[in-house]
């Protein structure tokens, strides 16, 4: 969402191999105890299986739990009902599609903190773009006619920056800014779901999501 705040185009990057243990299928919140994970099961993953070809395992009712979890775990919080609100939203969708919860529970929650930006939200699967790694986010960049890729740091380890800068498009890494707000469960930690900072802070959390972005160079050259 810190990503989501700066772009004026999204792309959801659906289309490329599922990461075990990676945060595409789950997320972390705070309960008494500690914090959790809320994971969405998956049914069987073929190795290199694309993100948007993995459907969920609905034999083991995660609607349910993971609403019964976030109700009781912010049950104190004083936006917890609005939170309950947009999760019931997304849970409400009948598809079994992964690629298609995660991107419904983006939509939702840019709608609730009426985000300027994005103006466009756009899957790669839809865009019959080919190629792999740099050449072809460079070619979704350029189709877009973008002059900026923001990007988070796990793109350090493959990206051609000098390629990029080779067509006019500079790329910028997220510099996060992880601001403290009111939080159950003390010590703070800005490491769990956004459903967190609704929960705490309802639609004036946006105040919080407030991150800026670092040229390349200053992130992956050393300095002197």
């Amino acid at each position: 969402f810190e990503q989501l705040r700066l772009a004026d185009v999204y792309v959801d990057y659906s289309d490329v191999a599922f990461s075990k243990g990676s945060f595409t299928n789950r997320v972390q919140i705070k309960t008494q105890t500690g914090v959790q994970w809320l994971t969405l099961p998956l049914n069987a993953i073929k190795l290199g299986q694309n993100i948007a070809d993995i459907t969920l395992d609905e034999r083991q009712n995660w609607r349910k739990k993971h609403r019964s979890s976030l109700a009781q775990s912010y049950a104190r919080a004083p936006f917890a009902k609005e939170m309950l609100g947009l999760v019931d939203e997304v849970l409400a969708i009948e598809s079994t599609s992964l690629a298609d919860i995660a991107n419904t529970s983006m939509r939702v929650v840019h709608r609730y903190f009426n985000l300027d930006h994005p103006r466009e939200f756009h899957r790669s699967a839809d865009l019959a773009i080919g190629g792999a790694s740099t050449d072809r986010v460079l070619a979704i960049v350029k189709h877009f006619e973008g002059t900026r890729y923001i990007t988070g740091h796990g793109a350090k380890n493959y990206l051609d920056h000098a390629l990029f800068d080779s067509q006019g498009v500079a790329v910028e890494y997220m510099e996060y800014d992880k601001r403290e707000y009111s939080q159950l469960h003390p010590p703070f930690t800005p490491f769990v779901s956004i459903l967190d900072l609704i929960a705490n802070t309802g639609q004036k959390g946006l105040q919080y999501i407030a991150s800026g972005t670092r040229p390349w160079r200053e992130v992956i050259l050393p300095t002197k």
